[in-house]
C-alpha cells in the first residue's frame, strides 16, 4: 500500500519545534518520491488502456497538486536552511505549511479555485491516487476484490453444473437462483469499477454462493444416497417375494403331505406397504425388511423339520424292522399286525405323521415283550 502525506507539525501560528520539522521533511521528501512515481505509473496505466477521455480529469488534478506540494517543499526547504532556522524562521516555516498554497495560477481549473494547504493537498492527492488505482484496478485491495470476483464467477458456472444434476422439478428453481448470483456478481464488478465500495456487499455474496453451492452438492448426494437405498429395497423386496412364494409352496406341499400340518406362518410381503420414496423412510423400510427376513428364515427352518417327519419316522420303521428280522419275529402275528398297519399309514395321503410315532413306539414295546417271552 502506497505512503500517506505525512502529519505536518504545529498549526497555523504556532510554530513547530526543530526535531519536530526534521522528522516531517523526511516522511515529506519520501511522500513526494512515492508518489510521483505512482502518478507516473498511473498515467502510463490510462494511456495504455485508452481511457484518457475518462480519467483525465482527475490525473491532471492529482499532478498539479502534487507539483503544488513538491513547490512548496522547496521553499520550505530553503527557508529551513539545512537546521540553521531561530523563532522567525520557525514562524515562517509554520506559514507555509498551513497557508494557502500558490494555486491560482495552475492551469487546472479545479485546483485554481481551490485554498488548500500543504497537508491538505497532500490528503487530496491521496484521495485521487486512491480512487485511480481502484478504477484502473491497480490498488492491491482491488486486485484481491478482482480475484474473489472472477472465483465468483467460477463458482456460479460450477453451481450451474451441478443444477444440471438436480431433477427437472427443482431445476428451473435452482437456475433462476444461479442467474440472480450471476447478475450480482456483474453488478459489483461495474461498481468496483466506477470506484466504488464492495467490500461489504462482496463478502456478503461469497457467503451466500458458498452455502448455495453446498446446499446444492448435499442434495445430490442425499438424492444419490436415496436412490441406492431405493436399489436394496428393491432388491431385497424381490428376494422376499420369492421366497415368500416358495415357502408358501413349500408349506402347502407338506399340508398335503404330512399330518398334523406345521403351523407355520408365512410372513407377507404385502404387509410392508408400497416402498417409500424419501431417505429416512427408506432406511426404515429397510430395517423391516431385514426383520422379514429374520421371520422368514425361521419360518423355514420350521417347515423344514416339519418335511424331515416322514423320513424321521420311516427311517425308525426300517431300523425297527431290522432288528425284529435280526432276532427272527417277523412272522409274529402282533408284530406282522402292527408291521402292516405302519406301512398303511405310511403310504396315505397326508401321512399321520402323530399316528405312525405311536404305532412306532407299540412296534419297539410289542418287539421287546416278544423278545423277552422267547427268551
Amino acid at each position: 500500500m502506497s505512503t500517506t502525506s505525512p502529519t505536518a507539525p504545529g498549526q497555523l501560528g504556532v510554530a513547530a519545534r526543530p526535531t519536530e520539522m526534521l522528522e516531517y521533511l523526511g516522511l515529506l521528501d519520501a511522500w513526494l518520491a512515492e508518489r510521483r512515481a505512482e502518478l507516473d505509473s498511473l498515467d502510463a496505466q490510462i494511456l495504455a488502456t485508452g481511457r484518457q477521455q475518462e480519467l483525465t480529469s482527475d490525473m491532471s488534478l492529482a499532478m498539479a497538486l502534487w507539483q503544488a506540494a513538491k513547490t512548496r517543499q522547496t521553499l520550505i526547504l530553503n527557508t529551513w536552511d539545512s537546521g540553521r532556522v531561530g523563532p522567525k524562521e520557525l514562524d515562517q516555516l509554520s506559514g507555509l505549511i498551513w497557508g494557502r498554497l500558490d494555486t491560482a495560477t495552475s492551469p487546472v481549473t479545479a485546483l485554481a479555485s481551490m485554498a488548500v494547504s500543504l497537508p491538505e493537498a497532500g490528503r487530496l492527492c491521496d484521495a485521487l491516487v486512491a480512487q485511480l488505482r481502484t478504477r484502473l484496478n491497480t490498488d492491491p485491495n482491488a486486485e484481491q476484490q478482482q480475484v474473489r470476483l472472477r472465483d465468483l464467477r467460477a463458482q456460479a458456472e460450477r453451481i450451474r453444473d451441478q443444477i444440471s444434476l438436480e431433477p427437472p422439478a427443482l431445476a428451473t428453481t435452482a437456475l433462476a437462483r444461479q442467474s440472480g448470483l450471476v447478475a450480482r456478481v456483474d453488478e459489483l464488478s461495474a461498481k468496483r469499477e466506477r470506484g466504488g465500495d464492495i467490500a461489504g456487499s462482496l463478502s456478503a455474496l461469497e457467503i451466500e454462493a458458498a452455502k448455495f453451492e453446498r446446499d446444492l452438492i448435499v442434495g445430490a448426494a442425499q438424492r444419490r444416497q436415496g436412490r441406492e437405498l431405493l436399489d436394496q429395497a428393491r432388491q431385497k423386496l424381490a428376494g422376499l417375494t420369492q421366497s415368500e412364494q416358495e415357502l408358501q409352496a413349500m408349506a402347502a406341499r407338506l399340508a398335503a403331505t404330512v399330518w398334523p400340518a406345521p403351523p407355520v406362518e408365512v410372513p407377507s410381503v404385502e404387509a410392508l406397504g408400497p416402498v417409500p420414496n424419501t431417505g429416512r423412510a427408506l432406511t426404515g423400510y429397510l430395517a423391516a425388511l431385514e426383520a422379514l427376513t429374520a421371520r422368514m428364515a425361521s419360518a423355514r427352518e420350521q417347515l423344514i423339520r416339519a418335511d424331515g417327519g416322514v423320513a424321521a419316522v420311516s427311517a425308525q420303521f426300517a431300523a425297527a424292522r431290522v432288528r425284529i428280522e435280526a432276532a427272527g419275529l417277523s412272522t409274529n402275528p402282533g408284530i406282522q399286525q402292527l408291521t402292516e398297519a405302519i406301512e398303511a399309514r405310511l403310504a396315505e395321503h397326508p401321512v399321520p405323521v402323530a399316528v405312525v410315532q405311536q404305532l412306532l413306539g407299540a412296534y419297539s414295546a410289542e418287539f421287546e415283550f416278544r423278545s423277552t417271552v422267547a427268551r
